[in-house]
């Protein structure tokens, strides 16, 4: 059976952020991710994970400034040393919280850059963080997002990342693979999963179309939970979605979707 770990940026909303730590923990939940833990002290969220025996699996470097719309900053040549320091932060946190993977979100291709420039920087910024996160014992992963939820992001497709973990030319990078993205661009799914586990180093889920919840939507997730476990994937699956009502209330999906034969 996977191991599921709650998106507490996703799940939880009903509670302020910090009392989701607690609420995952109760909802069944070992493995929590968010996308970035920058806001609060390290001590008071590595308290949170160890009071209620969770394991932080993911967060994101840096992404620029969220709340106006950025969405990553690897492809700005601009900000190269903005997203230098920002791996020095992502290994602080991650280091602190015991979190083994960190992602970085590549960004929406800025208006009217040379896109000749646009990927050697990406190229360069991916070599230098996938260096100093093994440093420093930690993975990087990059994720390929929809053109419809984020249109203008440069990472949208699967073999597109895989160009560019060679490209880089490290063994420290890794796709960390959402099934929602993934199936919005490209479907595939069970193909991908299978051709390209290697480097794959994380995933993610929701439903497709919405974004809910598993089996609110298009995709056969008992046939895809079965494939993955066959494939012998042992990383977490992270629990991505938008619930359709309140979290606890939409989490039956986890049994009645792993146990169907």
């Amino acid at each position: 059976m996977p191991k599921f770990a709650a998106n507490l940026t996703m799940l939880f909303t009903e509670l302020p952020f910090m009392q989701r730590f607690e609420a995952a923990a109760k909802a069944g939940f070992k493995g929590v991710e968010y996308l970035f833990p920058y806001a609060f002290e390290k001590k008071e969220l590595a308290a949170a994970l160890r009071a209620n025996g969770l394991q932080q699996v993911l967060h994101n470097l840096p992404a620029g400034d969220w709340d106006k719309g950025e969405r990553g900053i690897a492809c700005h040549p601009e900000r190269t040393g903005e997203f230098a320091e920002g791996i020095a932060m992502a290994i602080d946190y991650a280091s602190a919280l015991g979190c083994p993977q960190v992602n970085c979100l590549i960004g929406k291709v800025p208006a009217g850059a040379d896109i000749n420039v646009v990927n050697r920087t990406v190229i360069d910024n991916l070599r230098l963080a996938a260096r100093e996160l093994e440093a420093a014992g930690l993975r990087l992963l990059i994720e390929p997002i929809n053109s419809f939820d984020i249109p203008g992001f440069f990472l949208t497709r699967t073999d597109q990342a895989l160009a560019l973990i060679e490209a880089v030319g490290s063994s420290n990078l890794r796709v960390q693979y959402d099934i929602y993205h993934a199936q919005r661009m490209e479907g595939e799914l069970g193909n991908t999963l299978s051709k390209h586990l290697a480097q794959i180093g994380h995933i993610q889920l929701a439903d497709n179309p919405g974004r809910g919840e598993p089996g609110t939507g298009e995709i056969n997730y008992p046939w895809l939970f079965r494939h993955i476990d066959s494939l012998g994937y042992d990383g977490w699956i992270g629990c991505e979605y938008k619930p359709r009502t309140d979290t606890v209330n939409g989490l039956g999906w986890r049994e009645s979707l792993t146990q169907q034969q």
